[in-house]
């Protein structure tokens, strides 16, 4: 039974795994894309929120605990500066997973793990139902 698991093995041990996804989201800081497998993806969707979570954090102990994540010290510096600053108003989901193709080979489904814009999504496009209401009450005063 897999009770409270976390996450998914991926046939690999605990510390090839650490060591993979720590490689991942350094990868993904650094270059705001990458491209993986889906179940290695929604994992790192996890890890990589967090890590951007401690950089608007900004205090020294959550530089040492996202230190302990990320493989270089300049992407740390990039995660507590830049990636900080940009999602500042964000309140999380910072990272989005796209589902792209099958990969040659073994058909294994492939996904792009980038970092979303730094703008807060809009509320839930109230500018279109005001349209459509103004269109049908124009439409009852013409008739």
């Amino acid at each position: 039974m897999r009770h409270r698991a976390r996450s998914a093995k991926l046939g690999r041990t605990s510390a090839h795994r650490k060591a993979m996804y720590r490689n991942l989201v350094t990868s993904l800081l650094e270059h705001e894309r990458v491209e993986t497998t889906d179940a290695k993806a929604k994992e790192l969707r996890r890890i990589a929120d967090r890590m951007i979570t401690l950089g608007k954090r900004g205090t020294l102990h959550a530089r040492r605990q996202a230190l302990s994540v990320i493989r270089s010290r300049d992407v740390t510096e990039k995660v507590f500066d830049d990636l900080a600053e940009r999602f500042r108003e964000r309140p999380g989901g910072y990272t989005r997973v796209l589902k792209v193709r099958r990969r040659t080979g073994d058909d294994a489904p492939l996904s792009i793990v980038e970092l979303v814009e730094g703008e807060a999504p809009a509320p839930a496009d109230e500018g279109k139902g005001k349209k459509k209401a103004s269109k049908k009450k124009a439409a009852k005063k013409s008739g």
